[in-house]
């Protein structure tokens, strides 16, 4: 049995190879630290219910492969998500640079209205840092991202990264900036909001006839 929701989000985990995108997932769902793993082949999969405010949300989670090799592959699941964290290393200035490219193909290829944070990962390794944590917000700016540090390893900053991202699509669906019944969206109703509406329905109607 899974936990009852409102909402499911689909969301995919992006950014070059070695920046700790498959230990952020693993941090997150299971909340441990994926010590020594290898490079994703393809695409990993997970899942989780999160509490926002009074709603459930179930994250549907993608990380893919950062290997140049994988691309035909990897992103033909990026189609139609609603969330997107785009994952650098803070110790690495290369995977910094290439975000660019990283978020013009997200933002082709997932819905329209796609969610993205920046993710400086590996905030632990302070004594090897070569990207600031000011000049990733820069750009963060520039581009219209929310960012955040987090560390994999001691479990700091990742879920506030999940949930930054959850909180700004749930707010849009509350302002009617996205309609989740609309296709491409990578939302959809969950057990939670169906009997809502359905309780809402029937009230209409026995107000109708009284």
């Amino acid at each position: 049995m899974t936990d009852p929701y409102d909402f499911l989000l689909k969301w995919i985990i992006i950014g070059t190879s070695n920046c700790g995108k498959s230990c952020l997932l693993s941090r997150f769902v299971e909340n441990k630290f994926k010590a020594g793993s290898a490079h994703t082949v393809g695409i990993e999969f997970g899942s989780k219910v999160v509490k926002i405010g009074n709603k459930a949300v179930k994250l549907q989670i993608w990380d893919s492969a950062g290997q140049e090799r994988f691309r035909a592959v990897t992103r033909s699941y990026w189609r139609g998500a609603a969330g997107c964290l785009l994952v650098y290393d803070v110790t690495s200035r290369s995977s910094f640079t290439q975000l660019k490219g990283w978020l013009d193909d997200a933002r082709a290829l997932a819905s329209p209205d796609v969610v993205v944070v920046l993710v400086g990962n590996k905030m632990d390794l302070e004594e090897y840092r070569e990207v600031s944590f000011g000049e990733a917000t820069e750009w963060a700016n520039e581009e219209g991202l929310v960012h955040v540090e987090t560390s994999a390893l001691t479990g700091e900053g990742v879920e506030e990264a999940f949930l930054t991202g959850a909180r700004s699509i749930l707010s849009a669906i509350e302002t009617g900036k996205i309609d989740p019944d609309r296709m491409g969206t990578g939302i959809q109703y969950g057990d939670l909001a169906l009997l809502s509406h359905k309780s809402l329905s029937t009230e209409k109607r026995r107000g109708c006839c009284s």
